[in-house]
């Protein structure tokens, strides 16, 4: 897999880059963000991102927890494990491994979309025990219908084809391509924030992660386990998220039924950078219904 994002260059005004440090456990580099006093709580990103999609939700956060949130494996800066660790079980057991050594039991986990499927794993597997697991837009079930049967296919033959990655990688450096990527989720993002988009997605090792990924993942298997999910499952969905239907939530609930349900009005797949501040007031509300944190 080619090389990722550098630190000097692609990150060299990274956001929050102050909180950044790079420690390395189980057997990868990690990129790893700390800031913060308070109760645990662990941020994990979606597929084809990194820390910056918390650039505006994590300090405001940190003014009332420990946030840690990771880069995943193969995305922005960690290193790239073996393909076959891309899996979901894999992502989990890593991520797992990572909080283990430094000591960083979560007591309150947040994901956006393929991070929620994570933290869902983690949870069901015993790797973490967090007294709730905020979901937000989480991409909890296998796709249905056409894209279902196109989407890991078709990831799996970009995956397996080296020159792929360099192409999408390439193609996302003409004008306006990243844009209409980020309109295509339902959301509207600032200029800062569709430029370090930018900066991953013209990044081929980064793409090639991000590919093997979707390639390798299973949500036909979190669903059927799902129902054991003992951890109290908070669902935030945008009412125009166009990556993972809203629909998908009340699915979700009829596997788990006490499984809650808000829903963010006039917000995409990226809501929590659109309205950050909406975003951690949610939260904190949500952590004080578990007895987490100040408000508890």
């Amino acid at each position: 897999m080619a090389e990722g994002p550098r630190w000097e260059r692609e990150g060299r005004d990274w956001p929050n880059r102050e909180a950044s440090r790079f420690p390395v456990e189980a057997g990868l580099r990690w990129h790893l963000q700390v800031m913060g006093q308070g109760p645990r709580l662990l941020l994990v990103h979606g597929t084809g991102a990194a820390t910056h999609s918390w650039r505006g939700l994590a300090p405001l956060l940190a003014e009332h927890f420990e946030v840690l949130a990771p880069d995943l494996p193969g995305h922005g800066f960690t290193a790239a494990p073996a393909a076959g660790d891309l899996s979901l079980p894999g992502m989990a057991q890593a991520l797992g491994e990572l909080l283990r050594r430094l000591g960083n039991a979560p007591d309150l986990v947040v994901g956006h979309s393929a991070g929620a499927a994570i933290l869902a794993r983690m949870c069901l597997d015993r790797l973490i025990a967090p007294r709730a697991l905020i979901s937000l837009n989480g991409a909890l079930l296998p796709l249905r219908g056409m894209p279902g049967h196109f989407f890991a296919p078709a990831a799996r033959l970009a995956a397996s084809t080296p020159l792929l990655p360099r192409f999408f990688a390439w193609r996302a450096t003409s004008p306006g391509v990243v844009e209409r990527l980020v309109h295509s989720t339902g959301s509207t993002l600032e200029p800062a924030g569709i430029e370090l988009y930018r900066r991953l997605v013209t990044n081929s090792g980064h793409v090639g992660a991000a590919l093997t990924m979707m390639a390798r993942w299973d949500l036909v298997a979190l669903q059927r386990d799902l129902s054991h999910l003992r951890t109290p499952l908070y669902l935030v969905v945008g009412d125009r998220d166009w990556t993972v239907p809203p629909s998908d939530a009340e699915r979700v609930r009829q596997v788990l039924p006490q499984a809650r349900i808000t829903t963010l009005a006039k917000l995409g797949h990226l809501a929590h950078e659109e309205r950050p501040a909406e975003v951690a007031a949610l939260i904190r509300r949500l952590a004080a219904e578990v007895e987490v944190g100040a408000g508890a």
